[in-house]
């Protein structure tokens, strides 16, 4: 399926299901957290582990969002439960997986996608706010990794299908104008790199994605669309990725496929990384965007209206 040119679909696709292009029953009998699950990403991919028989416990801040994805799955025939938590605080991460394991009874996943940034220079980034977005995007994620292991995945790691994957970011070469989040989501790669060595026989992955058409564009100042518009220029793949994009590598690296995957980062991102001011553009067509996610939508930043 073709989508716009940001490479997102301009409304709701019309089937009722998550079009994975995993088999079903993949991942019947296993458990995985997502942490972000209530919005953008994260939901994606709840939406997919559940369509290929997971239980997913979904994480969030904000009980109503986590309450939407949560009927969304209910509604779809999933199983779920929702957490309320703040991942930047160590006692409430810990006690959050002990509810998780409460609830399921046990983890076969973690999903560390939860996160946030704002737009900013750094002379302008305050300690407050340099702190803020480092927790979110770095401790959060390692607090959440640790208390996973700690409370199960340690004693289960040799598993076939148990494995981590963190979510970063497109953040080779610099991140100007979010360098806050730049600098913590490189340290989430390091602890990737890291935990795959200290953690094994557990598979340790990282998934980073480039600019992706989903709602948490949503949370920048309007004065930030015209920079979001003009992206796809600079990316060799000529648009924007999906949340099923991303969802479907998360997958991978916690299917059965990816049990000697471990310590890895897989980029998707349309090889906007490799993209040279020196190499002319090509002109060509932009590259077809693959849409699983039945409840997908446009971005509101990307939409024509003012």
């Amino acid at each position: 399926m073709r989508g716009t040119a940001t490479g997102a679909p301009a409304a709701k696709h019309p089937q009722m299901s998550y079009r994975s292009i995993f088999r079903p029953g993949l991942f019947e009998g296993r458990v995985v957290v997502v942490t972000g699950g209530g919005t953008g990403i994260g939901r994606c991919i709840a939406h997919e582990l559940v369509s290929l028989g997971a239980a997913v416990a979904i994480v969030g801040r904000t009980a109503e969002k986590l309450e939407r994805v949560a009927s969304e799955l209910r509604e779809a025939g999933g199983h779920s439960s929702t957490h309320v938590c703040d991942i930047r605080e160590e006692t409430v991460v810990r006690d959050t997986v002990a509810a998780v394991l409460a609830a399921h009874g046990r983890i076969d996943g973690l999903v560390n996608n939860a996160g946030g940034q704002f737009p900013a220079p750094l002379e302008t980034i305050t300690g407050k706010g340099w702190d803020a977005v480092v927790r979110n995007n770095l401790t959060g994620g390692f607090f959440v990794a640790r208390e996973c292991y700690t409370q199960w995945l340690r004693a289960h790691a040799a598993q076939a299908g148990c494995g981590i994957v963190n979510i970063i970011a497109d953040m080779w070469n610099g991140m100007p104008g979010m360098g806050h989040s730049g600098a913590a989501r490189a340290g989430m790669l390091n602890l990737t790199e890291t935990a795959a060595l200290e953690w094994a026989p557990l598979r340790v992955n990282a998934v980073a994605p480039g600019i992706i058409a989903s709602s948490g564009m949503d949370r920048y100042p309007p004065a930030f669309k015209p920079t979001l518009l003009a992206a796809p220029k600079a990316i060799p793949a000529q648009r924007m990725g999906t949340e099923s994009e991303v969802s479907a590598a998360v997958v991978f690296l916690l299917s059965p496929a990816a049990s000697f995957i471990s310590g890895a980062c897989l980029r998707v991102d349309g090889a906007g990384p490799n993209a040279r001011r020196m190499w002319p553009r090509t002109g060509a067509a932009p590259s077809e965007a693959f849409n699983g996610f039945h409840l997908a939508e446009l971005p509101a930043i990307l939409r024509d209206e003012p």
